[in-house]
């Protein structure tokens, strides 16, 4: 009698067998669609995932070591912040949410909603979701101030919350919401799988990565670098050239091996 191979490990939130060699891209977009169910994400949010998910694959669905040298300067920009904030719109509330709370933890940054098809009951849907996921306090909802030279809902900001931030981490952002937020003086840490997009390329430190890689890996190296002196810190942040991040990432685009990617199903 031979022993029977033993049934793969399913994720029980989503029903994935977690051995699926395209597990982390099927799970992206479980929890999308099951944001939109629930009022979190907008349709529009379904083909902007679609997008980024076109880059990821062709980045090869991996944390490049210029991602992961971002990831570590954008933990330093938000270790150094005196009133860092982590902005969430419908796809980061959806994908990410317990780790956006753990990165504000690591971090001691406020959380704010901010969205482009805002409504209230999206922006409260949002903010019980990230209460659900241990946030303690959510910001967005007061909308008490505004980001000036933009004309739609992404103006609305909390006057003491991205107000007043001095580093903002804008992970999926618009083009011009991050010209905009540049040109007040904020510094921006950007997460976008499109190095060619304007975000990215507008941000002191793009991370050109999946947001589901890229948020536990800053919050990682925050915790690592948490008892670090300011000099260290310092010397981070001065350390990292955007611009080569940049380029590396359209270099692994433009080059890489889609061979290698061919035992993956897509389905």
């Amino acid at each position: 009698m031979t022993d029977e191979a033993a049934p793969p490990e399913v994720d029980h939130e989503s029903e994935l067998p977690r051995d699926h060699p395209r597990y982390q891209s099927l799970l992206t977009r479980h929890r999308i669609e099951e944001g939109v169910e629930k009022g979190i994400t907008s349709t529009q949010g379904l083909i902007a995932e679609g997008r980024g998910e076109a880059f990821d694959y062709l980045l090869g669905e991996e944390t490049l070591p210029s991602a992961d040298a971002a990831a570590r300067a954008a933990a330093a920009h938000l270790l150094l912040a005196e009133h860092p904030v982590l902005s969430v719109n419908g796809n980061v509330a959806a994908l990410v949410p317990a780790e956006i709370v753990d990165l504000a933890e690591a971090t001691d940054a406020d959380i704010e909603v901010n969205l482009f098809n805002r409504t209230e009951e999206r922006m409260g849907a949002i903010a019980d979701h990230l209460r659900e996921h241990g946030a303690d306090e959510v910001k967005g909802l007061a909308a008490d101030g505004r980001i000036p030279g933009l004309n739609h809902e992404r103006a609305k900001v909390d006057a003491d919350g991205i107000g007043a931030a001095d580093v903002v981490l804008v992970p999926l952002e618009d083009g011009d919401r991050a010209e905009s937020l540049g040109e007040l003086g904020k510094t921006e840490i950007v997460v976008d799988l499109n190095p060619m997009s304007r975000s990215p390329r507008m941000a002191a430190v793009p991370v050109i990565d999946n947001i589901i890689r890229a948020v536990p890996n800053i919050t990682r190296h925050a915790r690592e670098l948490a008892d670090a002196p300011r000099g260290e810190l310092e010397r981070i942040v001065e350390g990292f050239d955007s611009e080569a991040a940049l380029r590396d990432a359209e270099r692994a685009i433009r080059e890489g091996d889609l061979g290698k990617r061919d035992g993956k199903d897509q389905e």
